[in-house]
């Protein structure tokens, strides 16, 4: 059996690894042609003159955007490094890392061009105007490492207001994986999950998500106990109640009918 020492040498590796890596790649992803180059004259198509027939043909019908560019297959990470990982409000800079870690994924595993942006503003409505501005060169942005409560306006404002998907990952991603490891315990237990009580700890923006997710997939809110640094939500919660226009999702928690016995 490894000592103690052994076990926090094995935890202490991936560290150590990690800051020798990154510096030794400077990143984790790049940009890379699609396209043949196979003489000077490719450019003549690829680039000037060539280039103003797609651009033409998308001014007369703009959804050829999708044809003629990698705009379907282009994904935005962005943060405003207010919440990352179990780190905090690290700002933009510091959260580099974890989201060119995340493009990674999504092109490792899924194929998927990300772009990792992180954006020095702060305060909602700055937020959603870079984010807006940015919809003409991608098909969809997933939002990263957002505090709360911003992150809830945040979403909700991008989704009515832009054409493209927008996806808070630890929200919507956090909320799925959860669903889906609950219904995969209930298949073991031979239980349905009108039938069982869940208790959360901790209802910051993925413990949200997965509660509204929970109660889709026909979880009854009052089987449902919900915990935060305080204790229990209910409607006997007064600092949460002084602070509802702030933390309005928070507050409906308490609202809900308990769980009793």
């Amino acid at each position: 059996m490894p000592t103690p020492a052994e076990l926090l040498s094995r935890a202490e590796r991936p560290i150590e690894e990690s800051l020798r890596l990154h510096p030794l790649y400077r990143g984790k992803v790049q940009i890379m042609p699609k396209c043949p180059i196979r003489s000077p004259e490719d450019w003549s198509i690829w680039y000037t003159p060539g280039v103003a027939a797609p651009c033409r043909a998308i001014v007369k019908q703009p959804e050829k955007v999708y044809d003629y560019t990698n705009k379907a297959n282009t994904i935005a990470v962005v943060s405003d490094g207010s919440r990352v990982l179990g780190l905090g409000n690290i700002g933009p800079e510091a959260g580099l890392p974890v989201m060119e870690g995340k493009a990674l994924l999504f092109k490792y595993l899924g194929g998927i061009d990300a772009v990792p942006l992180c954006i020095g503003a702060s305060e909602e409505e700055a937020i959603v105007q870079v984010v807006k501005a940015l919809e003409p060169s991608f098909g969809g942005i997933n939002l990263e490492d957002f505090a709360q409560p911003k992150c809830f306006r945040v979403l909700d404002r991008l989704r009515r207001e832009l054409r493209i998907p927008v996806w808070h990952d630890d929200q919507q991603g956090t909320a799925t994986v959860v669903l889906a490891g609950v219904i995969n315990a209930l298949k073991l237990v031979r239980k349905e999950i009108r039938d069982v009580k869940i208790a959360m700890i901790g209802m910051g923006a993925a413990n949200v998500a997965v509660y509204q997710l929970l109660k889709r997939a026909g979880i009854a809110a009052r089987k449902v106990i919900a915990c935060d640094s305080k204790g229990i939500l209910h409607e006997g919660r007064a600092d949460i109640l002084g602070a509802q226009g702030l933390y309005r999702e928070k507050w409906r928690l308490c609202s809900r009918p308990m769980a009793s016995g």
